[in-house]
């Protein structure tokens, strides 16, 4: 028999009174003041953090800056991989533990934050090889004399990270990978709504040898320690993640010291079946691309274009596939989806259920809170809407709940067009068995990631990035490495 999340405790939450991590210690708020974090699956309080704000920011990452300058930047590349394989042995004897945090903190099955693990182990390894990967170049001159030219690259120094809460197990390490492969340092502002894993992984960092104030970790509001955090002076870049609003505001704030900024925004992602498709995977791929994770996913393809002739037995599909969907408590194996991060998240989405019918988009399946089945916790069905416009607002704005927008289409270009008539360019895919249309739509399709003929698949190695609203700058990949580093042009004499 299964716990549920109101009966687990793992050891990290027999203190619920948790600091800022600053300088390999917990420190309390420096003016008292705490905030609170919910159990999603019970409304009931978790924990409670330190309220972050200026002034803790500001010894967050004065402490960064000592660090960078100290004996951490006399590490070798050697030191630093063999320091993140260490890293690695410390998670994977910990994950279970950490699956179990994030569980309780953000409200995933248990059973998709432990398939996690591999992912998890497998970005750590990617940046851990990083370490040993970076490199500058000698470059041949024109220059009259006896001169050689050359560049080299080096650690930007402070990196300020801002991460969402859809996934804090695995986002963090966006930021602690390329910090600890490349010899910088960190100040990491969490979710308000989940904090708990990142606070945790940063104590394992310690046990994993990686020295006090390297990574640091600060807890809060966004508009209160995000917001400090990304005008600060002293930091050199700023990593985000989340919503477009606030990445404007980001951007704004980091012209003070025109910090380096990689951003990974919202996204109202096409997901287009052709009508030569394989139904038998594109029904149950386009329907977990929108509801997995709950629909909290900045690259779920909410938006389902999908060819008339086809329109119908698609829909039947879809909709049969999605009453099979088990929504319940996290801690029992069978649940598929779990509840949404807040109560405020709730009242969103279920808002956005309503303005989808009162638009005149087809309600199939879903639109409604499940409270009365799971007690208090932030439940919703997941939602099908059929014969939505791409010009209504189910269909526009990121809704960031399971629900999806059915819109058909006639061709090939009408798809492409629809596709690209959105402010974002996140992610889109396609479902077809026609080589021509898979190459015209991975041409066509204004997004920094595509899938065919399947969704969601992300490799660090590969990486990925945005266009239009949904931001810039790559994750994973060489390139992710190269925004955690200046290069600099060296002339050197030879007479």
């Amino acid at each position: 028999m299964s716990e549920t999340s109101a009966a687990v405790r793992p050891p990290f939450l027999a203190n619920p009174n948790k600091g800022h991590f600053i300088d390999g210690k917990w420190q309390p708020a420096l003016t008292g003041e705490t905030i609170q974090t919910f159990n999603p699956a019970t409304g009931q309080v978790l924990a409670t953090l330190a309220r972050g704000r200026k002034e803790d920011v500001d010894a967050a990452v004065a402490c960064a800056r000592r660090t960078f300058e100290g004996p951490w930047s006399r590490f070798t590349p050697h030191q630093r991989n063999a320091l993140m394989l260490r890293v690695c042995e410390v998670l994977e004897r910990n994950y279970e533990e950490l699956a179990t945090l994030e569980s309780l903190d953000m409200g995933a099955p248990l059973a998709r934050t432990r398939a996690m693990k591999n992912g998890l182990i497998q970005t750590v390894m990617y940046f851990a090889s990083q370490a040993l990967n970076w490199s500058g170049t000698t470059v041949p001159n024109s220059l009259n004399g006896n001169y050689t030219t050359l560049t080299l690259k080096a650690p930007v120094g402070v990196v300020g990270g801002i991460i969402p809460w859809n996934a804090p197990l695995i986002s963090m390490w966006w930021i602690m990978g390329g910090v600890l492969a490349t010899g910088c340092t960190g100040v990491i502002k969490t979710a308000e709504d989940a904090s708990l894993t990142v606070l945790r992984t940063a104590e394992l960092l310690l046990e994993a040898g990686v020295p006090p104030g390297v990574i640091n970790v600060v807890t809060g509001l966004g508009s209160e320690a995000g917001a400090a955090l990304a005008a600060h002076m002293d930091v050199d870049r700023i990593a985000f993640t989340g919503s477009t609003v606030t990445g404007r505001e980001i951007i704004k704030a980091s012209a003070g010291n025109m910090k380096r900024i990689q951003l990974e925004l919202g996204g109202k992602s096409p997901d287009i079946v052709f009508a030569d498709a394989n139904l038998d995977k594109a029904v149950p791929g386009a329907a977990m691309g929108v509801f997995n994770n709950s629909g909290q996913i900045c690259s779920a393809g909410t938006r389902i274009f999908v060819q008339r002739g086809i329109q119908e037995e698609f829909v039947a599909r879809l909709v049969d596939y999605t009453r099979k969907i088990k929504v319940g408590d996290p801690f029992d194996p069978a649940s598929q989806l779990g509840p949404l991060i807040s109560r405020r998240q709730l009242d969103r989405v279920l808002g956005y259920m309503s303005i989808g019918q009162e638009d005149g988009a087809r309600l199939e399946v879903g639109g409604n809170r499940l409270g009365a089945q799971l007690a208090e916790g932030y439940f919703v069905a997941p939602t099908v809407f059929n014969n939505v416009r791409n010009d209504m607002r189910i269909a526009r704005e990121e809704i960031f709940g399971p629900v999806a927008s059915v819109i058909p289409f006639d061709t090939v270009d009408e798809a492409l067009k629809l596709g690209n008539d959105t402010d974002y360019g996140l992610g889109g895919a396609v479902w077809t068995s026609n080589v021509g249309t898979m190459m015209k739509a991975m041409h066509g399709i204004k997004a920094g990631k595509m899938w065919i003929n399947c969704y969601g698949l992300a490799d660090p190695a590969v990486g990925f990035s945005g266009t239009k609203q949904s931001g810039y700058g790559m994750k994973g990949g060489a390139q992710h490495i190269d925004g955690f580093l200046y290069e600099k042009s060296v002339y050197i004499n030879g007479d």
